[in-house]
């Protein structure tokens, strides 16, 4: 970004303060200075006025001029081919020494005397911008004939370029710019006043704008008759200066004014628009196939596409005839996200919009038709065509206690209320204790409290911050993150002592293929926007299909017998993350070896389900079915740990094990959060023996085990430690019923317990059973 002293001059009043002192601003302010520039035009250089201009009689190519130097006329030959009688000019007098080391002298120029030079803009040191000698007008301000030019600002200016961070776009403008500098010198922005210069005609007899659907742009629409527009002498020295240059007097204006105000700006020719009825524009605001919003024409001709492109036929080609000037405004990040998903040629503006432009239409659009009424013989027609969307206002609420601890020293609340204020921020609802602060729509970087922390540290300066010493005090250094550390190093261990490998895989997985087992994946809104690989496109819901993936490729690599493990988080539709831990156990339970003749069994379930014990504790299976389709449908369960449901176990779908060419393969997940890891609370433990009761029960066939086991717990005595089936038996003779085999454990604290106590609570739960689920003795 290119500023120069006396344009940031017409934005904040910088009387008193040296160049050096704003570069210096600028760095401590996080605007850092990539080069200093000076233009110095020389002593002896001055303003003249051609009086008269006349062929030389020796030489085509020159004229002879007698120009008015304000206390003497001087005839001075000059070979410019734009020199002419009535021109304001800057001459080199005599005795003058230009930056080349050229030593003006009285000279004679095809025996012609000449008594100094009428000086081009590279001549005295400045950038060139005009092909000849140089054109002076009002726009440098009021000068006297004879004065030296380096007494003028504009001629006696310094450069500044800065260098932006991606997420400043409130300073491409010299408006932006000066809006820091007015924070960090406390001087107040000079705001552009709208004037209203308009006709009688109004602006819907010859426009009309017509949109399809709120597309996030915000537009306004002024209409000129152009009329001999002569582009100012400042605006073209200081399109130099920033080195940029356009086609035409109008585009010119346009960037011009873009480069001043923030405001992005552009003209368009009225006949581009232009409808059966000559006179009669209608500009359609639509979305192009890309989604992109574009302004079109009434046939459908594209005219430019907002924020990234214009297209060559409608830009104004003349200094004279109709033309529309429009200001608009899209947030940067709907800009760039749309054109990351498709790449589309973008022009010089593009730049600006995709950080962020300034909202405030209204003031660039007035500025620009100032200079143009100002230039020109143009009249603008009265009001504007607009389209503004609401924009949600974002606050933000920080205390004061918490921006003093944060910055670590006290920062008076008047000095906060001022820098926040100059920067654009309201904070007219602030309590006492409490600012709270409307951020401007041109800051899309601020978001939370620390960046407005970081808004005051920024103009307070870290210098200005008062050193304090470290305050060295012993803490608890025992955190929740070392405990969840230390959970995920015991049951990652455990896994591994139970005979499991670890497995890690990336957080992505393949929609497609995630999709077909039916599980939900994240929303087309949240998607990722630039997958690694196309087998990567999306956040996992599971871990289990990467697990999948791992054993397959065991199987493949000669492994009989695959037990893996895997600790990750997993992502919920909306992105909401969870902490997983899931097991798979495929092929055989155990390794080749003498006991099992070479032959090992392959796992089942009842060995799986001994394994996620030994892993996590003791658990519960209850009757489950899953609402994804890599499970088996009759061998799947709910895993319930202390009463509470932790997961999902089941045998995968053997249409899936033939996917992954893989044998009989078991899986679990677990939500991890959910697993007990705290201090072990020591039970107390009998010294009396401990008896043990078989119960044979005929249970009819549509009675789980659930109903039973909930009985026997209700109406359980004090005696009874624990219970568990050791034996399920079923034959034609016993019909719809089963024969079920529960052994019973017994233990009293007080005594060992003799047979009529052991009789007595077998009874009682004999009587609940049949009482309840009409279950009695085999």
């Amino acid at each position: 970004m290119i500023v120069t002293r006396s344009w940031l001059n017409e934005w904040i009043d910088l009387d008193g303060i040296s160049t050096e002192d704003i570069a210096k601003t600028f760095n401590s302010i996080g605007l850092e200075v990539d080069r200093v520039e000076e233009f110095r035009v020389p002593k002896k250089v001055v303003f003249g006025k051609v009086l008269e201009c006349e062929k030389h009689p020796d030489a085509d190519k020159l004229n002879i001029c007698k120009v008015d130097l304000g206390t003497a006329t001087r005839q001075i030959v000059c070979g410019a081919k734009n020199v002419r009688a009535g021109l304001d000019v800057v001459v080199a007098t005599i005795g003058a020494e230009l930056p080349g080391g050229l030593v003006i002298k009285p000279v004679k120029l095809r025996g012609v005397d000449s008594e100094g030079m009428i000086c081009s803009p590279g001549e005295i040191g400045l950038h060139s911008f005009c092909d000849g000698i140089m054109e002076l007008d009002e726009s440098i301000g009021e000068f006297t004939l004879g004065e030296d030019v380096c007494e003028n600002p504009y001629f006696n200016d310094d450069l500044i370029e800065i260098e932006l961070t991606a997420n400043r776009g409130d300073c491409l403008s010299i408006r932006g710019v000066a809006r820091d500098l007015s924070a960090a010198f406390d001087r107040p922005l000079k705001e552009y006043n709208v004037t209203d210069n308009d006709d009688m005609r109004g602006i819907g007899r010859i426009l009309s704008l017509v949109h399809d659907k709120d597309l996030d742009v915000n537009l306004r629409y002024k209409a000129l008759d152009l009329d001999s527009l002569t582009l100012p002498f400042l605006v073209k020295m200081r399109l130099a200066q920033i080195e940029e240059n356009r086609e035409s007097d109008v585009e010119s204006i346009m960037l011009y004014a873009t480069h001043s105000t923030g405001v992005i700006m552009r003209a368009y020719s009225h006949e581009f628009f232009g409808t059966d009825d000559e006179k009669m524009a209608k500009v359609h605001l639509s979305e192009d196939d890309k989604g992109f919003a574009c302004i079109k024409s009434d046939e459908g001709n594209v005219a430019s596409t907002v924020g990234i492109i214009q297209m060559q036929e409608s830009k104004v080609a003349t200094a004279n005839g109709m033309i529309l000037i429009e200001a608009s405004y899209i947030p940067p990040d709907i800009i760039s996200k749309k054109m990351d998903e498709n790449k589309v040629e973008s022009g010089p503006m593009f730049y600006r919009t995709s950080r962020g432009s300034e909202p405030e239409l209204e003031a660039g659009l007035s500025f620009c038709i100032d200079i143009i009424e100002k230039y020109s013989n143009s009249s603008t027609f009265g009001g504007t065509i607009e389209l503004i969307n609401s924009v949600k206002e974002k606050i933000i609420t920080v205390s004061k206690q918490e921006i003093d601890e944060i910055i670590g020293a006290k920062i008076d609340k008047v000095v906060i209320t001022k820098i926040l204020k100059n920067l654009g921020f309201n904070t007219a609802k602030s309590t006492v204790d409490n600012f709270v602060i409307s951020v401007p729509q041109y800051r899309h970087d601020i978001s939370n409290k620390q960046d407005i922390i970081e808004e005051i540290v920024r103009m307070v300066g870290i210098d200005n911050i008062p050193a304090k010493p470290f305050v060295l005090t012993e803490d608890n250094r025992l955190e929740d993150n070392y405990f969840e550390y230390k959970k995920r190093t015991y049951f990652r261990h455990r896994a591994a002592q139970s005979g499991f490998f670890e497995s890690v895989h990336f957080v992505f997985d393949e929609k497609k293929v995630l999709n077909s087992y039916g599980f939900e994946t994240t929303q087309e809104e949240l998607e990722l926007l630039n997958p690694i690989v196309q087998t990567l496109d999306t956040l996992r819901p599971t871990l289990l299909t990467n697990l999948l993936k791992a054993a397959s490729a065991n199987k493949k690599n000669g492994y009989s017998s695959v037990r893996l493990f895997e600790v990750g988080s997993v992502f919920s539709p909306d992105r909401s993350e969870t902490l997983k831990m899931a097991f798979l156990f495929s092929g055989a339970k155990e390794e080749e070896s003498l006991l099992n003749s070479g032959r090992p069994a392959k796992v089942d379930f009842g060995t799986f389900v001994q394994k996620i014990s030994d892993v996590i504790g003791d658990l519960e299976l209850r009757k489950f079915e899953t609402t994804h389709k890599l499970s088996h449908p009759y061998q799947c369960a709910e895993v319930f740990v202390e009463g509470k449901r932790v997961g999902e176990l089941f045998k995968v779908h053997p249409e899936v094990e033939n996917d992954y060419d893989l044998e009989d393969t078991y899986v679990c997940e677990l939500d991890f959060t959910e697993l007990s890891h705290g201090l072990k609370i020591a039970q107390k433990s009998s010294k009396y023996q401990a008896s043990f009761r078989d119960l044979s029960l005929l249970v009819p066939n549509d009675v789980s085990y659930d109903k039973i086991k909930t009985v026997i717990d209700e109406n359980a005595t004090d005696e009874l430690v624990r219970f568990y089936p050791v034996d399920k038996y079923s034959d034609d003779s016993l019909g719809d019923n089963s024969s079920l085999s529960l052994r019973f454990v017994l233990q009293s604290n007080e005594k060992t317990l003799e047979e009529e106590d052991i009789t007595n609570a077998m009874e009682s739960i004999l009587a609940a059973l049949k009482e309840q689920l009409g279950i009695g003795l085999r």
